[in-house]
């Protein structure tokens, strides 16, 4: 294994936006009932950092020669007692907007019990240079299997499978994608990305504060879709041939422009970011329970006409637009390109990016049973501190249930508007099945 290798360019933006008030960093939450002690967590804690690279390691040097190097802390556990099943947010909350200290490990974990009944919340918060959604959901079930192992007396530190350190995602890309000519293919794309927001740029929510980036929160407004809601969903996008994503974004979309509108505007040219899992595209193939940033985003571009619109003509057009970036190898250009983009709109901190972001993992494939240990809900937010004005969902969907996280940065969007974008975002969706 390496013990020590540069951060490719995305990775290196991860970090400088570590650095302003824990900023893309991933927070993962798991609500576990049944009894789960400190001992057994710590004993798991110490397996996955001695299984995945990428735990043992930290980051050193300055923002412009940043490296990893195997020499990382003990991964920080930190446990909370509260009274109330509501009370996990408040953590989730102090999580979100607290960097990593990068040069000592890239993850730390919390572990909240609640002293009137058996439950807990596990809560990690881990650096964006080493994990994304799917990983950190990953994760969390390799944890809770190791507490099991560990509460049962069943745990074979002998038998652990170290995994092998994943080279940058530069050096997975398809071949086409690497060298000279990928040079070529990401200029290009950078150009035709620019245009295309110079010339039709994009209507955003507005500031209803301004502030320093370094003044700005991540806040987070959760909703949920019960089970019957969310078969009804999968089972229309299927009829009306798009997908959830593009329904997602669709619901997004419009509740945004609604609230930009305010019914003064009949025409909005609006923009969405989704987020991309690459794995399975890359050589050689990636499964989930690598740690490693290992996505990328594709923009869509819209023009609504608000007196006159379909949600599922715009579902099937976020579609359209997704399947076309992926044909024609934009999700790699973007990777490439992504800290110049990155670097742009952090100079410009009063420039809203994108109208909207949808992260989408999907069905969550893991266990819910755990011997003693019972994994009743998932899900998981990046930090969005940094950007003000966009209106953003993680959405994970785990034993048929959907969870929406909308995160926001503070001040420029207040929690009483997230609140009511939230609200009129899952009732569109339930409108329209």
């Amino acid at each position: 294994m390496t013990g020590y290798r540069k951060l490719a360019p995305i990775e290196q933006s991860m970090e400088i936006f570590n650095r302003y008030s824990g900023s893309f960093n991933i927070v993962t939450i798991s609500r576990i009932k049944g009894l789960l002690s400190e001992e057994a967590l710590r004993q798991a804690l110490e397996l996955i950092q001695f299984r995945h690279p990428h735990l043992k390691s930290c980051i050193i040097g300055n923002l412009n020669n940043l490296s990893f190097q195997n020499r990382a802390n003990k991964i920080p556990l930190r446990i909370v007692y509260k009274q109330h099943n509501h009370e996990w947010q408040e953590i989730v909350l102090e999580e979100l907007n607290l960097p990593i200290e990068s040069e000592k490990c890239l993850v730390r974990a919390v572990l909240i019990t609640i002293n009137s009944e058996r439950m807990n919340y596990l809560i990690t918060t881990i650096h964006h240079a080493i994990s994304d959604g799917l990983s950190s959901i990953a994760l969390h079930s390799e944890i809770l299997k190791y507490c099991h192992q560990s509460i049962d007396g069943k745990l074979d530190n002998d038998n652990i499978q170290v995994l092998f350190p994943i080279p940058p995602i530069t050096q997975l890309m398809p071949k086409v994608m690497q060298g000279y000519v990928a040079k070529i293919k990401s200029i290009l794309f950078l150009l035709k990305f620019a245009f295309k927001v110079g010339s039709h740029p994009c209507k955003t929510l507005k500031f209803e504060k301004y502030a320093p980036i370094e003044s700005r929160r991540c806040g987070i407004v959760q909703r949920k879709l019960n089970e019957e809601k969310t078969a009804q969903l999968v089972e229309l996008c299927r009829k009306e041939k798009t997908t959830v994503q593009g329904a997602l974004c669709a619901a997004m979309l419009l509740t945004a422009a609604k609230k930009i509108s305010e019914g003064d505007e009949i025409n909005l040219d609006v923009s969405c970011s989704s987020a991309i899992d690459l794995r399975k595209r890359l050589t050689p193939k990636i499964n989930h329970e690598h740690l490693g940033l290992l996505t990328s985003g594709i923009c869509s571009f819209h023009t609504l006409k608000l007196n006159n619109i379909s949600f599922w003509n715009l579902a099937r057009e976020v579609k359209q637009q997704l399947e076309l970036a992926l044909t024609n190898k934009d999700i790699f250009s973007i990777v490439l390109v992504s800290k110049i983009i990155y670097d742009f709109f952090l100079a410009l901190p009063n420039k809203t990016p994108m109208t909207v972001v949808v992260t989408n993992i999907g069905q969550v494939d893991i266990k819910s049973d755990y011997g003693s240990l019972q994994l009743e809900e998932i899900s998981f937010v990046p930090s969005q501190a940094i950007f003000g004005g966009i209106f953003g969902v993680a959405v994970t969907t785990f034993q048929q249930k959907m969870t929406l996280n909308f995160m926001y940065s503070e001040p420029s969007i207040s929690r009483e508007t997230m609140e009511i974008l939230a609200t009129n975002t899952v009732s569109e969706i339930i409108a329209n099945c």
